[in-house]
């Protein structure tokens, strides 16, 4: 898997709030393949990770969303956590980030509740997709086809449930990262 991503740039958006492994863990696979990533974000200096329900570490940030744009990156990761996607889709500068990734066709990867992100960028409509369970009836009522597996792909888009989906998680993300763009990513409209 080592340099399958050689040359690949990766954004990862976040707020404060997001589940520490969903960040830290993709993070390593996609480096240990060969991506840079950047930790993309509307806070600026250090976002506040937390472990379920207590907080965890700081991490910098390696780039503001007010300067970032999807023309900058080749694909995007979006970890979980409830507080980080809840205040991600309120952020009308993150949710056209979202948007950008979808409209140009490039992969994005998104674990847990970050779909919530998804949905407001109205980009899930007519995709299987699988999230943390307590979202099945927000991605249903968005248009999404909810399936309850460890991790779902479709045309680009990659999405698991929980930390402990993670190992498959990373694997599709890897795959779907190295494949690139895929034809017109953008959601169909039902």
């Amino acid at each position: 898997m080592a340099n399958r991503l050689e040359g690949k740039k990766v954004a990862i958006l976040v707020a404060d709030g997001f589940e520490q492994i969903e960040l830290t863990e993709p993070k390593k696979a996609l480096e240990q393949a060969g991506a840079q990533t950047e930790i993309v974000s509307p806070v600026k200096g250090k976002v506040q990770g937390w472990n379920h329900d207590e907080k965890a570490d700081k991490f910098s940030v390696d780039s503001s969303l007010d300067t970032a744009t999807p023309d900058n990156y080749d694909a995007l990761m979006l970890p979980g956590g409830v507080r980080n996607p809840d205040l991600l889709r309120m952020e009308p500068r993150a949710v056209e980030f979202v948007k950008g990734f979808f409209e140009a066709g490039k992969p994005v990867a998104a674990i847990c509740h970050a779909p919530w992100t998804l949905i407001e960028a109205d980009v899930v409509r007519g995709r299987e997709i699988t999230s943390w369970p307590s979202l099945k009836t927000d991605l249903k009522n968005a248009g999404a086809k909810w399936i309850d597996e460890e991790v779902i792909t479709d045309n680009g888009l990659v999405t698991s449930r929980k930390p402990d989906d993670l190992p498959a998680f990373n694997r599709k993300m890897i795959e779907e990262f190295a494949q690139g763009q895929h034809s017109r990513q953008k959601a169909a409209r039902i």
